[in-house]
């Protein structure tokens, strides 16, 4: 397929600036493909599409505050640093996106807070990217504990606000363990407590995987020709226990759902031989595009997404390109919020 399919004009106003109050009181659409059906709820009537012994996957990443605002030594200019990953725990290597990226070279000495943590560069990698190394010789644990009171939740650009003590919060799961993230997986933002609960007393299971989600979620696609578009390597770990539970429902013909496409990323890169789920880790630059034939999951939640996306391009692959754009179609009219903090489509 081509990129200019997945084209359409986003209005600017259906952009979900903040989340709603609840969670699990956002829209859901749900999209039956078998039926060819699009049908409008609220995400708290998730429950009723599930049946005892299905499971759902929930990817458990946890985002850290990864945007940092400091300046540049002796000039005092103004400089934003987003970390994307650590490279070297021991000697505090970072791979970050530098803004103004002109202003900032090796050897250059950064300045963050009351001087709480200054770094150097010390490479350049893109035309925006650097390393950096933060001078820090106290405890590790108050190293990222200082990253942690200075750095900013990292909101995408898309969302024109500033950042608000609450977003610390709701831009994260509520089921987030393993720090590693620079952007929430969306389609997890909707579960509440209550809703895990709801699920659990149905006898639906719900099983975890892990993947780091990087700034290359955001990256635009600049080919046409989808086939030459090269993803970001993202980390990721799916164990034995998940393993063993989707392998069960597969074999006992139940639904196996991926909570977002990081989820559905990680699963469809652990797939056996013999069409199974493995237990895997490493680094996945998985793209998943139309045609695409899904190996492990029956149904899948996720956020509505970016013209032109990867995260649209799978949710194609996995719905059916003509009934998931018809769903967009409907969703503009029908007034969805779109994006991280807006509403999600369930797709059965």
């Amino acid at each position: 397929m081509k990129l200019s399919e997945f084209k359409f004009e986003l209005p600017t106003g259906l952009v979900a600036l903040y989340p709603v109050e609840n969670r699990d009181e956002s829209r859901l659409m749900v999209i039956n493909r078998k039926e060819g059906s699009i049908e409008h709820r609220l995400f708290k009537d998730v429950v009723e599409y599930f049946d005892e012994g299905d499971v759902l996957i929930n990817n458990d990443t946890k985002v850290f505050p990864a945007r940092l605002y400091g300046n540049k030594e002796k000039t005092g200019a103004k400089i934003e640093v987003f970390l994307l990953r650590e490279l070297n725990k021991e000697m505090h290597l970072w791979d970050v996106l530098v803004d103004p990226a002109r202003k900032i070279r090796v050897g250059n000495k950064l300045y963050f807070g009351d001087g709480d943590l200054v770094a150097e560069v010390i490479d350049n990698t893109t035309s925006r990217g650097r390393t950096i190394r933060f001078l820090y010789d106290g405890e590790e644990e108050e190293f990222y504990k200082t990253i942690d009171t200075l750095g900013e939740t990292p909101l995408p650009k898309y969302i024109k606000r500033k950042t608000e003590p609450e977003d610390r919060e709701r831009f994260q799961t509520i089921y987030a363990k393993n720090k590693g993230a620079v952007a929430a997986p969306t389609a997890g933002l909707h579960f509440t407590p209550q809703l895990l609960k709801r699920l659990e007393i149905k006898g639906i299971d719900i099983k975890s995987i892990t993947l780091h989600i990087g700034l290359g979620t955001f990256r635009p696609v600049d080919v046409e020709d989808l086939t030459k578009h090269k993803m970001d390597s993202e980390n990721f770990v799916v164990d034995e226990d998940t393993v063993k539970f989707v392998n069960d429902a597969i074999d006992e013909k139940r639904k196996v759902c991926a909570i977002g496409t990081t989820s559905m990323r990680a699963l469809e890169s652990s797939v056996s031989a013999g069409g199974r789920l493995k237990a895997n880790e490493g680094w996945t630059d998985k793209f998943i595009f139309p045609p695409y034939d899904f190996k492990i999951c029956s149904a899948m939640i996720t956020n509505f997404h970016m013209p032109e996306s990867t995260l649209l391009m799978m949710a194609c692959a996995f719905g059916g390109y003509d009934l998931v754009m018809e769903a967009y179609e409907t969703a503009m009219k029908e007034k969805y919020r779109f994006l991280t903090y807006g509403d999600a489509m369930l797709i059965i």
